[in-house]
């Protein structure tokens, strides 16, 4: 797909806030309304928007104790890393989920209501996946940027 300085505008927008409507995005563009539907159509059918949505602000729904666990498994073995990145997957707490280099296999971003929810959810969901050799977490004191916009 060729990708031109107008797409990279229109994504920079669109990650702004994807609710804007095709007019007013056609008036920041300097193009038709049609012509705009049709880049962000290319743009979905071509996998770069991969979706929208909402970006909840976590202190109003009681889920702003962060925790970024590492996680080291026993063995490397395809098995042990296909068996964890699929229960991981189901635990609603795991925000993110990285498999790393270094001295631990995965790095998790864990979003909880306090440290006695994170106590539970350590006891009785993460430790509870097998092939668990180790864990080490921190916790957030203060966030100082998130985004999730990709500079373009």
């Amino acid at each position: 797909m060729t990708f031109d300085a107008t797409d990279r505008k229109l994504l920079h927008l669109l990650q702004t806030d994807s609710k804007q409507t095709n007019k007013a995005l056609s008036h920041q563009l300097n193009l038709s309304v049609t012509a705009v539907y049709e880049r962000i159509r290319k743009l979905e059918k071509s996998g770069i928007v991969k979706q929208y949505v909402a970006l909840v602000d976590k202190t109003k729904v009681e889920k702003d104790f962060v925790a970024f666990c590492h996680v080291k498994l026993v063995q490397h073995s395809q098995d042990y890393v296909v068996m964890f990145e699929r229960e991981v997957k189901q635990l609603n707490e795991v925000l993110e989920c990285y498999h790393l280099s270094g001295d631990y296999d995965y790095l998790l971003k864990v979003l909880v209501k306090d440290m006695k929810a994170f106590r539970e959810f350590m006891v009785e969901k993460l430790t509870k996946i097998n092939h668990i050799g180790s864990t080490h977490s921190m916790f957030m004191i203060n966030e100082v940027k998130h985004t999730t916009a990709i500079t373009l």
